[in-house]
């Protein structure tokens, strides 16, 4: 199974995809904003990541594009997991970087299908 770090600054939003990826067998980390993203994934190369976009500070668009330009991460898959609902948010998602994109509240079956699709399984 894979190891996925959560980015998202919701404690109930990071509950609720840790209950689903470790259901699934994951191995789940969290951080609650971009400049913590970062500095993780470096540190620790996660299989993926699920990237929240509303954020203080450093915010999941510009998180994702500093990941996907890095060449130390840019293999590293980031899923968009957000409330912004609107086919613009996810082209700009997708341009900077993200690998899919999902709309909160996300399903189990699609947060599950993405993953896989993004790891290659």
């Amino acid at each position: 199974m894979a190891r996925v770090l959560i980015v998202d600054d919701s404690p109930t939003d990071v509950q609720n995809l840790r209950n689903l990826l470790q259901k699934a067998g994951h191995t789940v980390t969290d951080v609650s904003s971009g400049e913590e993203a970062i500095g993780r994934v470096r540190a620790e190369k996660p299989d993926v990541v699920i990237m929240d976009v509303v954020m203080p500070g450093v915010n999941g668009f510009q998180a994702t594009r500093m990941l996907s330009k890095d060449p130390a991460t840019a293999h590293i898959p980031v899923v968009v997991v957000s409330s912004k609902n609107q086919e613009t948010d996810r082209v700009w998602a997708l341009r900077q970087g993200a690998r899919e994109y999902l709309t909160k509240p996300v399903k189990e079956a699609d947060l599950l299908a993405k993953i896989n699709t993004v790891l290659g399984q």
